[in-house]
């Protein structure tokens, strides 16, 4: 470990389960990088919709990870630890991590980082990991989105939901989202979706049938599962496929498989935190060679919404829990 690196950090965790309030500053060890690991001094944390769903005791971090909220950051690499050849002190990086963000000093598998290109401030690279490996994930190799097909996107402005726009049409889809305000809905199309529906103004079943022309969509990313799994399939053309990556409407769905048979349709979905290193890794080469080269070119950026200090985590919560946000909140820490 280099010599200057303090002993101690500032880290935000919580003892009980709760409110954005139960979130508290804690003096923690710097940890130590081991084989295949670097330390990043952290600049920015990503806050996201697990974090939350974490706090709130629901969603525990797996085996081994820390018990630290936060999963994607941006910083320079403190310390390279045995077995990391590609990295070196100094580096700007941001990382898909399994916790720990939320602190001045967090653990990062090398085969999980990104370089960070000069023009990307750090803010908006820590916005990018979490969003951008869920995205193209489920998107791309889950959901075999081809150019030409049409996807609807629920949640249009959260930070899933603005990627899901931007490589959507970097990758030459059609793109339809929901949102649950007309400012959100105007928000979504200055961002790329070529239509956008209020959900709570209009049934979004009867929208994506005229938009489409009945014809249908072939993918839905779909963040709330529930009732609108059923929903969902009727806005399918045939062979559509449908992607789950959130249970926001309830973890129960109940719909009618012969029409899943007679449509050919595909329903899948996948969560990312408790999948394996080498996965990631995988996933991670695959998003550097596909993905991140538009990154570089400076045509893919995030949606920012706000950044917090650090300490103030809970106010970062609030306002993700409020729902008033557009894009990404992050932390600096």
């Amino acid at each position: 470990m280099p010599a200057d690196l303090p002993k101690t950090m500032t880290a935000i965790g919580f003892l009980n389960p709760g409110g954005p309030e139960v979130l508290q500053a804690q003096e923690l060890p710097v940890p130590r990088p081991g084989y295949g690991e670097v330390l990043v001094r952290v600049g920015f944390a990503g806050v996201n919709r697990p974090d939350v769903v974490q706090r709130l005791g629901r969603y525990p971090p797996p085996p081994g990870a820390s018990p630290i909220p936060g999963l994607e950051i941006s910083g320079t690499v403190a310390a390279v630890g045995p077995g990391v050849a590609d990295l070196a002190e100094g580096d700007r990086v941001c990382a898909l991590v399994s916790g720990g963000g939320y602190a001045q000093f967090c653990l990062a598998k090398a085969a999980h980082c990104l370089p960070v290109p000069g023009d990307l401030p750090l803010d908006e690279a820590a916005a990018l990991p979490e969003t951008l490996f869920t995205v193209w994930h489920n998107v791309f190799e889950r959901g075999h989105a081809r150019e030409g097909e049409t996807l609807l996107v629920h949640g249009g402005t959260s930070g899933i939901g603005t990627m899901a726009i931007m490589l959507g049409k970097l990758f030459g889809l059609s793109v339809i989202v929901t949102c649950g305000s007309p400012e959100k809905c105007a928000r979504a199309i200055e961002i790329g979706a070529d239509h956008a529906i209020d959900y709570k103004a209009s049934d979004f079943v009867e929208e994506v049938a005229r938009i489409t022309g009945k014809e249908g969509v072939n993918l839905v990313l779909d963040m709330v599962a529930g009732d609108y799994v059923a929903r969902n399939l009727k806005c399918l053309a045939p062979e559509g496929r449908h992607v789950t990556i959130a249970v926001q409407g309830g973890a129960r769905a109940e719909i009618n498989m012969a029409v899943v048979m007679t449509r050919r349709y595909t329903l899948t979905g996948s969560t990312l935190r408790p999948r394996s290193d080498e996965f990631k890794a995988l996933l991670a080469q695959e998003i550097r060679a596909n993905a991140w080269p538009l990154v570089e070119q400076g045509r893919l950026r995030p949606v920012m919404d706000m950044r917090f200090p650090l300490d103030r985590a809970a106010a970062a919560h609030a306002r993700m829990e409020a729902g008033d946000h557009i894009g990404k909140i992050v932390l600096e820490a």
